[in-house]
Formats: C-alpha cells, structure tokens, sequence
C-alpha cells in the first residue's frame, strides 16, 4: 500500500536537513565556492526551494554575489513549438553577454538537473539541436570557460514532479516525488552526517583507478558483450585518465559532477572501429534515444539505427562535422550506488553514471599532456576531438569485458563481467 500525501508531507520534512547538507556539498565540493566570488545557479523554477538553499550556503561560503538563471519545461517546450527553427540558430545579444561577462568575471556555475524526459516528446529536433549548436558557438567565453578550466562548473540534480513519476511510474505523485528525493541523496553520496567527507573517501578510489589505468598507457581497449558490442578503440599516446575531483588552471579543485563515478579520458578521435550497441536508453533535449547501435570506421560513425528517436540520432551524429567521432570513453563498475539502485532515472547525469558510456562530440583538453595549453586546432591534431556538442550514451551491460592492449601487444583485462578486473583480485 502506498503512502498517503500527509506521510509524504512529512516524511519530506524530514529530510530537511539533509538537503540542506546536500546543497552546502554542491557549494563547498562542486563549485568550491571562493571569498568574493560571483556564483551563478541554473535551476527549474519547480525547484526554487532548493536553488534557495544553496544559495544561502554560497553567501555563507562567503561568495560576493549569486546569479539566479531560471529554466521552466513548460515555457521552454512553447517556444519550440510556436517559434520558427531559424530563430534558434542565433543566441540574443543579451543572453550571450550574460553568460559570456559572468564566465569572464571568473564565476562558478552550477547548473541544478531536473526535468521531465518527455518535455519535448513530439517536437522537431532540428530546434532544440539549432538551440544548443547556437548557445556552444555564440558564448564562447561561456563555454570556453568550462572546456578549458578558467571556470569552476558542477551539474548536480533535484527533482521535479514529472520526472519522479516517470521514474516511479507505480506510485503516486506525491510518493514518487519523496522516493526520488531519497534516491537523489543516496546516489549523490549526500545520505549520510558528512557528505562533504564522503566525497573525500570516494575520490580516494578514483585516485586509485586513474592510478593504474594511467600506469599501463593502453594504446586500445577493446570491448565485447553478448548484445552485439565488439568495439576496438584507440587511445591517445599522451591521453590521461581523469575522474573524480577536476582542477581549473589555478589549481582550484571541485567536483563537475554530483553523482560521478566514472574514470574517463578522450580517445584517439580516427581510431574506433567494430559495433556499440546502447545499454540504456538516451534523454537527449528532452526526447529518448531507445534500442539503438552504432558502427564505427576509422573512427567514424558510418551507420546507426534506433528502434525509438532515431531522427533524434541522426541530428546528434550530424551536429557538426565532428559531431560523429568520439570525444570521450568512460569506465563505470556495475558495483556503484547508481548501478545497484536497480533505477533507471532517465537522466544522462544519472544514467552515464551506471554504465560504461561513450560521448559523441567534443573531446577534453585535460585528457591530454599539456592539453589545457593548446588550442582547438593543436587538440584536433594531438587526435583529442573538437565538436560543438558532447553527447554521451550508455554501453555498459553486465557481461561487458573490456581489455586493454599495451604499446608492446600485451593483453590487461581492464573490465570483467561489468566490473572492475581488480576488483575481484
């Protein structure tokens, strides 16, 4: 029997305080907030009582002022439906200018995730694809900031109602809303009385993992599963493994993502050759990717199908003319909270985190010695991919078997069985 909205009303009360410690970790860990520092929260109206709380910790963080950018599903799907395509192609001057001047002001953005998977069900994806193609173009010191570590960046979740329903499809409203909280805290590490401490002891593991991937100096991984994966992908002679706390060319270390729990780093963008088959299905700009694969040559998407969004797909792999080419692979084990959660959230922050995922797109410069010092032309040559967008999609089944492949020909079983080859050592 399911719970009653009185129960729900004060069960969510009393997490109160957890939340409250949830939203001092984003300030604290994700953003690293600084004395005197601008700080800037994307948020949902839907969750203004949150996008609240943590800028209450940011003033107490001592930043010197908060920028509030607000976003709502149901205004944003209006527009796409009643403005023409062309208009998206062009970012207005005055929101360009407020994300451009906040990132040269050195700011921190955070950006809180919540949204309902089938906003934008039915609506063009030319649009929301012109929309984002628009905004990685047109505010480039926004995005620049980001990709080359001037600026400190988190994206972390809360929940909206529709988004809890789709998750908690067999509960009430109010029920789903409560449970998706729950599952928001536990996944985020941010359950128990220091979260900011937790968050110390995890990147402690991805301390270890980057330690032994970066150790070996792969020159490919190779990847099987019985759903039709087997995959071979190149990997830079320079590539780093990075994962866990990032570092801007300052040195201020933050977390960009709250849940992570993945090692990564950029592939040789003209090396991935073989079939990837999805694990699990894709939210892109509010539409769903399903039961789709792709073929790779020489580092090349070539061919691709999806039983569900494949006009979603094409338009990802078509955004640009690198928009086809990898731009990161990512380790996860099977063992992590998200994982075992046994959830699918329909939510890239949450679901890449399950799953041993690739990203079509943009590659990262901190994936590569001495990186963050090139431009984006040097970066294309060093074979680090450079792409207007940055799409990840999900892989990582549970008989998954990835095993790399040394400079001198030698055979490292990296994954087993959807695990961490170490792990079971």
């Amino acid at each position: 029997m399911g719970m009653t909205l009185e129960e729900c009303t004060l069960a969510i009360e009393g997490l109160d305080a957890q939340m409250d410690r949830y939203a001092e970790l984003l300030v604290r860990k994700g953003l690293a907030v600084r004395e005197g520092q601008e700080v800037v929260v994307q948020s949902p109206v839907e969750c203004a009582d949150f996008a609240r709380r943590v800028v209450r910790n940011a003033y107490r963080a001592g930043a010197g002022h908060v920028t509030v950018i607000w976003g709502d599903d149901v205004m944003s799907r209006l527009e796409f439906q009643n403005v023409p395509t062309e208009y998206f192609r062009h970012v207005p001057g005055w929101k360009a200018e407020q994300l451009n001047s906040l990132a040269e002001a050195g700011a921190s953005f955070l950006f809180i995730e919540g949204s309902d998977p089938e906003a934008l069900a039915g609506i063009d994806p030319a649009k929301p694809a012109a929309a984002a193609y628009a905004r990685n173009t047109q505010c480039l010191s926004f995005r620049n900031g980001m990709d080359f570590g001037k600026n400190v960046w988190c994206i972390a979740g809360a929940p909206v109602k529709a988004w809890a329903r789709k998750v908690f499809s067999d509960c009430s409203e109010h029920e789903a809303y409560y449970r998706l909280w729950l599952a928001i805290l536990k996944t985020a590490r941010a359950d128990g009385e220091d979260p900011q401490q937790d968050w110390e002891t995890h990147n402690a593991e991805f301390e270890k993992n980057k330690r032994l991937l970066n150790g070996y100096a792969f020159d490919r991984l190779h990847y099987v599963a019985k759903n039709g994966t087997d995959f071979t992908l190149g990997l830079n002679p320079k590539g780093i493994w990075e994962g866990g706390a990032g570092r801007t060319v300052d040195g201020t270390v933050f977390f960009p993502n709250i849940p992570t729990e993945e090692v990564f780093t950029s592939p040789d963008r003209m090396r991935a050759d073989g079939v990837v088959h999805s694990a699990l299905p894709l939210i892109h700009a509010g539409q769903r990717v399903d039961d789709f694969w792709l073929r790779f040559e020489g580092g090349k998407v070539v061919e691709y199908d999806a039983a569900v969004g494949r006009e979603v797909l094409r338009h990802i792999i078509e955004t640009d003319e690198n928009s086809c080419r990898l731009g990161e692979c990512a380790l996860i084990s099977k063992t992590t909270p998200i994982r075992q959660s046994g959830l699918l959230f329909y939510d890239t922050l949450y679901d890449e985190n399950a799953s041993c995922h690739l990203a079509l797109g943009t590659g990262f410069p901190e994936c590569l010695e001495g990186g963050l010092d090139l431009d984006k032309d040097a970066l294309l040559v060093q074979g680090v991919n450079q792409s207007t967008t940055h799409v990840d999609f999900m892989i990582g089944t549970d008989d998954l078997n990835v095993t790399g492949v040394t400079p001198a020909g030698e055979e490292v079983p990296v994954f087993c069985n959807g695990s961490w080859a170490w792990e079971a050592e």
